[in-house]
């Protein structure tokens, strides 16, 4: 359930001014009318937990000087509620910043509230008509839910795919039904559609798509330009109100990255090959739509904003600190809990990250053993090691089976969600279940304390190859930004040569997974405002793999060039180069 309405501004910032203004859908004129006049809407998406605060300005005068009078933004709850009745409206979280400085600019504001959203967010449904079940109840709870807060004067839409299909299950009687289309769609037949459900009133496309979406092993999507113009073109010509999706994309820091179904799980760059880019520099998209709707309303004069900066601060020196098996008297502050088998991050209280499961082997398994996920439960990778020595990992859909040997009482470590396992053919049980505060743990330098007792002119580096497989494990490090160069910091981006699939920390902010191994994302975006020329800026890796730190290379590198449109491996020809010394499969 979504709206559009001046008056949601203008409640929480009254204006000075004496007449009220008001937004409203006329059947008669085909149009919506703003203060009473006929309006048309072009529109952007961007989504403001995507972006850092201190971006957020920047980004909207971009948008404004595209020529576009409103921006379309999605309030995701688990982004403000991260535990269940504890709410966080500050920093990259302050909605009522965000909205004055639409208001402050000059855009309106189209929200989509949820409580749940899609947009490849963590934990989202989808458009409702393209969801499992036509729940209308719970449609009709959500529009009950909103009048109660914000009357009847708010419009309220939904927004679900260009067919009659869709918005059978999609639309609900008393709200407008809008559709989305991207480039290339018949714009007649798309419209169409929406006019089987809104006989009357503005035609809408919600989500037009200049771009698409990634996932990892998959090419970085692209989509052409004279396209996306050609279509937006035609979509102005008939007088349709239109929202760009995305106009800018941003970056799925920390967990926030989601998945599609059939399982396919998106990167931490949400570039989506939009007019502004992740790092909201400008493309020749951006001057390409600008020139469109330049064609149908004034857009504002003088200069537009610039692309920002970056800086390579070139290579910093990692040290391995300790697995994640032997941290966890810094990371799990609840200690264990013993079940006889395995619970899942809501029966343990955590929202995201990571969770270990610890049991031993009931029996001798002296040849290769089956290690299974018979009911494919492992959400989404599972780390497995036996006596601290990696074993192999499962993946979902992809990787349910590998073979183990150890000894009975051997411990056996698992992270990540799992549900019940099978040794052989029996089900494995006993187990002891580790919440781990990671997060928590990097912000309070909790990792690097308890790893004093690591010497510090030691470097980790062997003249002998890398393993094809290590224990996740924890690695640290840190640089200076010198302080008398006027210009500095600057935004720049993270990569990881040889390294594999992790999670990493800047200044105890998590920026994101990195997976270069396979592809396409190689770089990780990495703001300004992470970075200090006052104090050291410390890099923390867990690494879930294998790092090339036995092979002298054990290095992160800034550079100001992003890559996320790397070549891609197949799972089978990940697997295969990650194993292939090991007869793990």
């Amino acid at each position: 359930m979504n709206m559009i309405s001046s008056r949601v501004l203008n409640r929480l910032f009254p204006p000075a001014y004496a007449s009220a203004p008001s937004f409203s859908v006329d059947y008669n004129q085909n149009c919506f009318l703003k203060d009473g006049e006929p309006f048309r809407y072009i529109s952007g998406s961007i989504h403001y937990s995507r972006i850092p605060r201190v971006y957020w300005k920047d980004r909207l005068l971009k948008m404004y000087k595209a020529g576009l009078n409103a921006i379309q933004t999605y309030v995701p709850w688990n982004f403000h509620e991260p535990v269940p009745g504890l709410y966080d409206f500050t920093g990259d979280g302050d909605l009522e910043h965000f909205l004055q400085l639409c208001q402050d600019i000059g855009l309106l504001v189209i929200m989509r509230p949820g409580p749940y959203i899609c947009a490849e967010w963590d934990m989202v449904e989808n458009e409702y008509g393209s969801y499992f079940a036509c729940d209308f109840n719970y449609m009709r709870h959500l529009s009950q839910l909103f009048r109660s807060y914000l009357g009847d004067e708010v419009v309220l839409f939904t927004t679900d795919g260009a067919g009659v299909g869709y918005l059978k299950c999609g639309s609900l009687q008393g709200i407008y039904a809008t559709v989305d289309f991207g480039p290339g769609s018949n714009v007649t037949a798309a419209f169409e559609a929406q006019r089987h459900a809104e006989p009357r009133g503005p035609l809408v496309n919600s989500e037009f798509y200049t771009g698409w979406l990634d996932h990892w092993g998959q090419k970085h999507s692209v989509v052409n330009t004279a396209a996306v113009v050609k279509s937006l073109n035609e979509i102005l010509e008939v007088g349709a109100n239109v929202n760009l999706y995305m106009f800018i994309g941003g970056t799925n820091f920390g967990y926030w990255n989601g998945a599609n179904s059939p399982y396919g799980p998106q990167p931490t760059s949400y570039d989506y090959d939009a007019p502004l880019t992740e790092a909201g520099d400008l493309t020749e998209k951006y001057y390409a739509i600008r020139e469109v709707i330049k064609m149908y309303k004034d857009i504002p004069e003088g200069p537009l904003p610039p692309s920002t900066p970056k800086f390579a601060y070139g290579q910093v020196q990692m040290k391995k600190l300790k697995t994640v098996s032997e941290s966890l008297d810094v990371l799990s502050f609840s200690g264990p809990v013993k079940t006889l088998y395995p619970l899942t991050f809501t029966e343990m209280d955590q929202a995201f990250g990571f969770m270990l499961y610890q049991t031993v082997l009931p029996v001798d398994c002296l040849k290769p053993t089956p290690l299974s996920s018979p009911l494919n439960g492992v959400h989404d990778r599972a780390y497995i090691s036996i006596d601290g020595v990696s074993a192999g990992i499962l993946e979902r859909n992809k990787a349910l089976t590998i073979n183990i040997t150890g000894k009975a009482g051997s411990r056996v470590d698992i992270l990540g969600l799992v549900f019940n396992l099978t040794l052989g053919a029996d089900i494995l049980g006993n187990w002891m279940v580790y919440s781990l505060s990671i997060d928590e743990a990097v912000r309070k330098g909790l990792l690097t304390a308890s790893s004093r007792s690591i010497s510090s002119t030691s470097t980790g580096f062997s003249t002998t190859p890398p393993p094809a497989l290590s224990p996740p494990t924890f690695y640290a490090g840190s640089f200076l930004i010198p302080d008398g160069i006027p210009d500095l910091p600057q935004d720049t981006y993270i990569q990881f040569p040889n390294w594999r699939k992790g999670q990493v920390w800047i200044n105890g902010f998590n920026v994101g997974r990195y997976w270069p191994s396979r592809g396409p994302q190689v770089t990780l975006f990495v703001p300004v405002n992470l970075l200090s020329t006052s104090v050291q800026n410390n890099i923390t890796v867990l690494e879930l793999e294998s790092a090339p730190c036995s092979s002298g290379s054990c290095v992160v590198e800034f550079t100001d060039t992003p890559v996320i449109n790397a070549p891609v491996k197949t799972t089978s020809q990940y697997m295969r180069q990650l194993f292939k010394k090991q007869d793990l499969l």
